[in-house]
C-alpha cells in the first residue's frame, strides 16, 4: 500500500512539473485572441520623465545616441549629413520648438508616455507628445510602392514569435535629436533611414525595445540601441499641445499635474 501511494504521488509530482512550464509562459506576459503579446496599455517609454513632482519612475539621465554605436561606420560625407551645426534658425535646429511634428524615430525616443492599442491586425501607438499617432499594420501586407516621404513614414509589422517586428522607410530628412547633453549639433538622418523596431516582452510589464538604424547616405552599415518601456496601468495619456492648453505652462506644475 505505501508504494503504491508512493507511486501516485511521484506521478502527481511529475504532471506538475510538465505543467510548470506552460504556467509560466502563461505569467510571463498576457495574450489576445490570435495567441500573440498583448502589448496595449500606457507605457513609459525608453527617455520618459516626468514634468514635475517624484521622479522615482524617471528613467536615468541618458545618451540616445551613443557615439561608440556608430562612430566608425560613417561614409565619405556622411558626417555632414548627420552632425549639423547650429544655426540659430529654429526651424533647422530643432523644428518641433516651432511646432512642426518632430518626426519618427526621435518621438520614439520622446520624455513622453504612449499608449498601446492592438485591434484586429494592426498595432496603433498614441504618442503624448503632441498627439502624434502611427498605425501598423500586422497583416503581412508589404510596404507601399510608391512611399511618400513623410515625417513618421510608411510602417509595416509582423511577428516573430513573440516578438513584434515594426519595419519603417519613407521618412524625410529630419532631426533624430537637438539639444543633447554635450553636443554642438544637431543629429540628423537622411530620406534614406530604414527603421527596423523590435518589441518583445520580458514580463507582464515590460517590453524589451530594440531600434536598428539603416541609413546607406550617412553609415556603411545599420547598427543598433536597446532600451526597456515599463507598462503602467494606471496612468492615463494627458492633453499635450504644443502652444495651447499646456498642463504645465512655463515649467509650473503642481503634483497633482505629474503622472502617478
Amino acid at each position: 500500500m505505501k508504494s503504491r501511494l508512493i507511486t501516485i504521488n511521484a506521478v502527481i509530482v511529475f504532471s506538475m512539473l510538465l505543467l510548470l512550464p506552460s504556467a509560466v509562459a502563461a505569467q510571463s506576459s498576457p495574450s489576445t485572441p490570435n495567441g500573440k503579446p498583448d502589448l496595449s496599455g500606457v507605457w513609459a517609454g525608453p527617455a520618459f520623465r516626468h514634468r514635475a513632482g517624484p521622479s522615482d519612475t524617471d528613467t536615468p539621465g541618458i545618451t540616445r545616441y551613443d557615439p561608440k554605436l556608430y562612430s566608425d561606420l560613417f561614409k565619405p560625407g556622411g558626417k555632414e549629413i548627420f552632425y549639423q551645426k547650429w544655426t540659430g534658425n529654429l526651424a533647422h535646429d530643432d523644428p518641433q520648438s516651432l511646432c512642426l511634428p518632430i518626426g519618427f524615430p526621435r518621438i520614439a525616443l520622446s520624455p513622453y508616455a504612449q499608449q498601446i492599442l492592438q485591434p484586429p491586425g494592426y498595432v496603433v501607438i498614441f504618442y503624448e507628445y503632441n498627439h502624434n499617432f502611427r498605425i501598423i499594420p500586422t497583416d503581412g501586407r508589404p510596404h507601399d510602392k510608391n512611399v511618400e516621404l513623410t515625417w513618421m513614414g510608411d510602417a509595416v509589422g509582423h511577428w516573430e514569435g513573440d516578438t513584434l517586428v515594426v519595419d519603417t522607410i519613407g521618412l524625410k530628412e529630419w532631426p533624430l535629436a537637438a539639444n543633447e547633453p554635450g553636443r554642438a549639433e544637431v543629429l540628423y538622418h537622411s530620406d534614406a533611414l530604414h527603421v527596423i523596431e523590435r518589441f518583445t516582452p520580458t514580463s507582464p510589464d515590460t517590453i524589451a525595445y530594440q531600434l536598428t538604424y539603416d541609413d546607406p547616405k550617412i553609415f556603411t552599415k545599420p547598427w543598433t540601441t536597446n532600451w526597456q518601456m515599463k507598462l503602467h496601468p494606471t496612468w492615463k495619456l494627458f492633453e499635450q499641445e504644443c502652444e495651447e492648453n499646456n498642463r504645465c505652462e512655463g515649467g509650473k506644475c503642481s503634483l497633482s499635474d505629474a503622472q502617478k
